[in-house]
C-alpha cells in the first residue's frame, strides 16, 4: 500500500509541475465524446469535410482530425508561444467570486473564454469562409466550451483560479494546487465513476441545457466556484479570510466523494453544450 501511495504521489507531482490548464486531456476528450454522440447527422457530415482541410492550418505537431483532437488542440498550439501565445487569455475569465456577477468583467477587448466561444460559433456558421478557417473556429469552440465549464476558469479569488492555493487530494499531497485538483484527479475520478457518460442523451434533457446564453452557462460555473469550490477548500465561507501563505487546502476523502458528481455534471454539460453550439452553427 505504501508503495502504491508513493508512486501515485510521484506521478501527480510530476504532472502538477506543469502549467495548469482547464480540464486535463481525459476530461476534454470526454466532452468531445459526449458531443460526438449528440450532434446531428448533418453536423457530423459537415465537420468531417472540415477536418479534411487540417493540413492548411499548419500545425503538424497538433493533430486536428476529429472532435477528440479538437478538444485539446487549443492547449497543444499554445505551447508554441511565438505563434499562438496571444491566445492564452482566451482560455479563462477570472470573475471575482466576492463581487456581484457581471458577465462583461475580466474580458478586455474580447480576450476571454466566453467572448471567444461566441466569436468562433459565428465563424463556424459562416459558409462563405474557407473550410480551414471554419475548422480552426470549430477547434476553439470545442475547447473553450469545455474550459468555461471548469469552475475555476469562471470564478477566482485573485489567486489565478486556484493556481496559487496549495492543495491535498485525499492522502495525496505532492505539489498540487486547487486548480489542478479540480482539473485533473477530481475530474478523472468523476468521469470514471460513470462509464457510460459519453452517450446519446434525451432530446428533453438536451433542450433543457440549451436554454439561456453563453453568459448564463458561465454563471453556473461561477456559482459552483463561489458556493462549492472555495468554501470546501478554505473550510469557511468564500469571502472570509483566504488561506494564508503556506496553508494547504485539504480535500479529504469524503469531500472527494461529495464533489465528484458536481465535477461530472460540469463535464456532461460542457459536452452537450458543445453539441448544441455545433448544431446551431451548422444547421441554421
Amino acid at each position: 500500500m505504501k508503495i502504491i501511495v508513493a508512486s501515485l504521489t510521484l506521478i501527480l507531482s510530476s504532472l502538477i509541475g506543469q502549467p495548469a490548464l482547464a480540464w486535463g486531456e481525459y476530461a476534454h476528450q470526454t466532452t468531445a465524446d459526449i458531443a460526438q454522440a449528440n450532434i446531428s447527422p448533418n453536423s457530423q457530415r459537415i465537420i468531417k469535410k472540415l477536418f479534411a482541410s487540417e493540413k492548411l492550418l499548419g500545425t503538424p505537431k497538433c493533430a486536428l482530425k476529429n472532435l477528440r483532437h479538437a478538444s485539446i488542440w487549443a492547449d497543444c498550439v499554445r505551447r508554441d508561444r511565438l505563434r499562438w501565445g496571444y491566445t492564452a487569455p482566451w482560455h479563462y475569465q477570472g470573475h471575482d467570486v466576492c463581487q456581484p456577477w457581471d458577465p462583461d468583467t475580466a474580458c478586455a477587448n474580447g480576450n476571454c473564454v466566453s467572448a471567444q466561444i461566441t466569436r468562433n460559433a459565428k465563424l463556424l456558421a459562416d459558409k462563405s469562409l474557407p473550410d480551414h478557417v471554419r475548422l480552426e473556429a470549430l477547434a476553439w469552440l470545442v475547447h473553450f466550451t469545455g474550459d468555461m465549464h471548469m469552475p475555476l476558469h469562471s470564478g477566482s479569488r485573485d489567486d489565478l483560479g486556484g493556481n496559487r492555493i496549495a492543495a491535498a487530494y485525499g492522502i495525496v499531497k505532492g505539489r498540487m494546487n486547487l486548480h489542478w485538483l479540480w482539473d485533473g484527479p477530481l475530474a478523472e475520478r468523476a468521469i470514471s465513476e460513470e462509464p457510460n457518460i459519453a452517450r446519446k442523451y434525451s432530446a428533453l434533457y438536451r433542450s433543457q441545457l440549451a436554454e439561456g446564453s453563453v453568459a448564463d452557462w458561465q454563471l453556473e460555473a461561477f456559482t459552483v466556484s463561489r458556493d462549492i469550490v472555495y468554501p470546501t477548500a478554505q473550510e469557511r465561507e468564500t469571502c472570509l479570510a483566504p488561506l494564508a501563505e503556506g496553508e494547504r487546502a485539504i480535500i479529504d476523502n469524503q469531500e472527494i466523494v461529495d464533489l465528484a458528481p458536481i465535477a461530472r455534471d460540469q463535464v456532461r454539460k460542457a459536452g452537450l453544450r458543445i453539441a448544441i453550439l455545433i448544431d446551431q452553427a451548422l444547421n441554421s
